[in-house]
């Protein structure tokens, strides 16, 4: 049985794991095995982690290559995003729609490093420590995952320019 320091982990932070299963996956029911993978693995080992957001990440990021290793492009990927923190407005659903749909045609690992480096807006070390590569691997990766997002969509989504915030630029 976990103990309560790790349900407290769970109750917390299930909700971020599972949106960033998702944009890992691109599958709801994808994204929820993931993270209930993850936190099996955590739960095992949890008095001997030290960072467990850091663990949970890098034992997504493990699962879901392995995963893709065995069935490849097999998956069928639904339109249907996890619960959020209200609802969104039509342009905010097109939107996202259109990036979910131009992530989902990047390669698995250039795909994870724009999750785990916009999304979960980790710097480039932890990226780096989360997929078990160095940091130059994470840059490029970045780099080219960026050039080929916007190319995908075609410079823009739904019809407007997209916003460097989105495309992942800082300010």
């Amino acid at each position: 049985m976990a103990d309560a320091d790790f349900r407290e982990f769970v109750e917390v932070r299930y909700g971020d794991l599972l949106r960033t299963a998702y944009l890992l996956t691109g599958s709801r029911d994808a994204a929820q095995d993931l993270v209930q993978e993850a936190l099996l693995k955590a739960m095992r080992r949890w008095h001997t982690v030290d960072e467990p957001m850091a663990y949970v990440r890098r034992a997504m990021v493990n699962e879901r290559t392995s995963r893709w290793r065995r069935i490849g492009l097999r998956e069928l990927l639904t339109a249907v995003v996890p619960d959020q923190a209200g609802p969104d407005s039509a342009d905010g659903v097109v939107v996202r729609d259109e990036l979910l749909r131009a992530l989902d045609r990047l390669p698995v690992r250039m795909r994870t490093v724009l999750v785990l480096r916009y999304w979960e807006d980790l710097p480039e070390a932890a990226v780096a420590a989360a997929m078990g590569c160095s940091v130059g691997t994470v840059k490029s990766q970045s780099a080219r995952g960026l050039t080929r997002l916007r190319g995908v969509l075609g410079g823009g989504v739904a019809g407007r320019s997209v916003p460097g915030e989105l495309m992942g630029e800082r300010a």
